[in-house]
């Protein structure tokens, strides 16, 4: 959900490995594409057969959100692509704005993009906000799900994540190592207030019923799902992958015992080894 201490570091290493910082085993094709009326920057690597859709968290990016799966999964096996939802990264015009179908929309952003792209069925990795796409897209359109996997996710919003998300509004209280990516990416002023209505966009869904994102969707989730959850992060109790693996009827659980918010930068072999070896399944 959020790139906050617990993660920025892992997060700058990981943007140090980005396509643009090295040479992949394979090439990165990177490119925009029009998608619902506004231009999605994508990247794609690997000739594999198993399409896998990256799905960044909150104002990330898939270059700074998944350098060591863009450049660690298997490229024979997989075609690994990564995008920036509209409005985060490259994605951009337009402004990002969070109006109360966001995550919806961005679903099927990420849907229509893969379509563009000519991938009829795929896998989902979803990270963060990410999850929470992954899970209602595959929610919306079952026949084009293999797999999934979701970590750092949540189907609603409580009391508890509310505090969380207010405690960490006011980015001029942030270190400046946890500032400065954030700005060399968007500009002070634009991760600023992008933040600040990030964090409205995600405390409306405490209107809702049970404080519902997608809860109600879960059931219709169809594909086998790793849900994966670092016992040590601080921004996602566990009470939200429990949830998870209650409603959606195809899941199964892994933890990580020393894993937080960032385990797929922090353990990043690990990761994409549970990754693989789950996909191939």
């Amino acid at each position: 959900m959020l790139l906050l201490k617990w993660g920025l570091r892992a997060v700058q290493k990981a943007a140090h490995r980005s396509p643009r910082h090295c040479c992949y085993c394979t090439a990165v094709m990177a490119g925009k594409k029009s998608v619902n009326g506004v231009e999605l920057y994508y990247q794609q690597t690997g000739e594999g057969d198993h399409a896998v859709l990256l799905m960044p968290g909150a104002l990330g990016s898939g270059e700074t959100d998944f350098g060591p799966q863009l450049k660690g999964l298997d490229k024979k096996r997989f075609t690994v692509v990564a995008f920036d939802p509209r409005g985060y990264g490259k994605s951009r015009p337009p402004a990002r704005d969070f109006p109360p179908d966001f995550f919806h929309r961005d679903a099927r952003d990420a849907l229509k993009l893969m379509q563009t792209l000519g991938f009829g069925r795929f896998s989902l990795l979803g990270w963060s906000d990410g999850g929470i796409t992954a899970l209602i897209a595959a929610a919306l359109s079952p026949a084009s799900m293999r797999k999934m996997v979701v970590w750092g996710s949540n189907a609603y919003v409580s009391q508890e994540d509310l505090d969380i998300y207010n405690s960490v509004r006011d980015v001029s209280r942030w270190s400046e190592r946890m500032r400065r990516p954030m700005e060399e990416m968007y500009g002070a002023e634009y991760f600023k207030n992008t933040w600040s209505a990030w964090v409205d966009g995600i405390s409306q869904f405490t209107q809702n019923p049970q404080g519902s994102i997608c809860l109600e969707l879960l059931p219709q989730v169809s594909c086998p799902t790793l849900v994966v959850h670092g016992q040590k992060d601080p921004m996602v109790p566990s009470f939200h992958p429990q949830a998870l693996l209650r409603h959606i009827p195809n899941a199964r659980l892994h933890e990580m015992a020393e894993g937080k918010h960032n385990l797929h930068l922090r353990f990043a072999d690990d990761f994409n080894r549970l990754v693989q070896d789950f996909l191939l399944e």
